[in-house]
């Protein structure tokens, strides 16, 4: 439980998410006696948040804030395992602000947030908007035709978005009747952002597109500025500012510029560390020739020639085919060159003859007459020996978390969960 293992003393709650705590209310033991605080609702045990509010002092407190003090605890998504709660401090939040002014999120900005508030992902930018007193146009929830309605009413000039977001925008039947061409500059980040679709952002979306890899945690940092680099677009882009990101093997040692390994990364923005699990925090370093210490990703990647760094897939989602690394990524992309598909993911089913075997799961776009079998055949054309894939299915969605990442422990789970069941 999240509460009670950030040692949370106050709890602000508005009457919404009353039932996410219904089952145990009454085993929050860190909260203070009065620090049930009721944002929109009346009930016994909760103070109101305006008279909350209207007790507090006139004055500042007059503490001085220190560089390594916490700032905040965001919890991981959970999408490969327990959350984690991942700490900040003061000094990573001042670096972070004074990096994303650079993209021109400044007093004269209007940003408009349609990504959930416990996200690092949207806190990167809305910190910034704050600390440098931009304006922020707020969704309650993502929307489509309301964030088009409120890009055009409110002359916004930046937004930062997670990938399926620009899909569903760009794909909306209206999307070139709205005036958007106050935007200065869109951020990607959370997943890669296909190729296809910076292209398509480019050609029909005012302003520039940037996209940012990084994790919450911190470490690694790359940004793709597409527009400058058009031959990079299913790159992540190359290290950040003072970033330094390295590939090594599954012994830990460096590999050169075109081999495959892990990502790792060091940066001027890196966590404490996971709050209370210095061994899980102990067990993300890896340690360069060096001595430095650098985070490691989980993600499979290559650097190219250029030092632009491609993203093939989660380690933990890698496909071992026939003792073979296969990669989900490279697959998909391959998939997304056809026009009657709308969205893919690939994983990784049991095998007899293989171990495991590629799986695609497909939306077909609207009004596809695609079948599977002619989806499948044309695939494997594409594909190498080793690659081919095993199955087409279609999907009327992929599910995803809040923050838009396709949950692939979740499409894998029924495929394993009964191993005698073979491909």
């Amino acid at each position: 439980m999240m509460i009670n293992d950030s040692d949370a003393r106050v709890l602000m709650l508005s009457e919404g998410m009353r039932p996410a705590i219904a089952d145990f209310s009454e085993r929050l033991h860190n909260i203070l006696p009065a620090g049930r605080i009721a944002v929109d609702f009346d009930a016994a045990g909760w103070s109101r948040f305006d008279d909350w509010l209207e007790g507090a002092g006139d004055t500042a407190p007059g503490v001085e804030i220190e560089p390594d003090y916490p700032f905040n605890i965001i919890y991981s998504s959970g999408t490969t395992g327990t959350p984690k709660g991942i700490l900040h401090d003061h000094r990573m939040r001042f670096r972070q602000v004074q990096r994303m002014v650079n993209y021109g999120l400044g007093p004269d900005c209007i940003a408009l947030v349609s990504t959930p508030f416990y996200s690092n992902t949207t806190l990167v930018t809305a910190l910034t908007v704050l600390a440098k007193g931009g304006t922020q146009v707020l969704m309650r929830k993502f929307d489509v035709e309301q964030f088009l309605q409120l890009a055009e009413q409110y002359r916004v000039t930046h937004a930062m978005l997670v990938p399926v977001q620009y899909q569903r925008i760009l794909a909306h039947r209206d999307f070139d009747r709205y005036d958007l061409s106050s935007f200065q500059a869109k951020l990607s980040t959370s997943a890669p952002l296909r190729g296809k679709v910076i292209r398509e952002a480019l050609d029909r979306w005012p302003g520039k597109v940037f996209e940012i890899y990084g994790l919450t945690e911190g470490g690694v940092s790359t940004v793709l500025d597409a527009a400058s680099f058009p031959d990079k677009l299913d790159s992540v882009g190359r290290p950040a500012t003072n970033a330094d990101v390295r590939i090594i093997d599954e012994d830990g040692k460096e590999l050169p510029n075109g081999s495959t390994g892990e990502i790792v990364g060091r940066a001027g923005t890196m966590m404490t560390g996971y709050y209370k699990r210095q061994d899980l925090t102990e067990a993300m370093f890896w340690e360069s020739p060096e001595g430095d210490i650098f985070f490691r990703t989980g993600d499979m990647g290559r650097l190219d020639e250029d030092g632009f760094l491609y993203i093939l897939d989660r380690k933990k989602d890698m496909i071992i085919s026939g003792g073979f690394n296969v990669y989900a990524s490279d697959l998909e992309q391959v998939l997304l060159r056809h026009d009657a598909i709308a969205d893919v993911a690939v994983i990784g089913v049991p095998s007899e003859r293989w171990g495991e075997t590629p799986l695609a799961l497909v939306v077909p776009a609207s009004g596809s007459e695609l079948t599977e079998q002619a989806l499948l055949d044309w695939a494997n054309e594409q594909l190498g020996k080793g690659q081919r894939l095993s199955g087409v299915e279609f999907r009327d969605n992929l599910p995803r978390s809040s923050i838009g990442k396709v949950l692939k422990r979740e499409l894998r789970e029924p495929y394993w969960k009964d191993r005698t069941s073979k491909v």
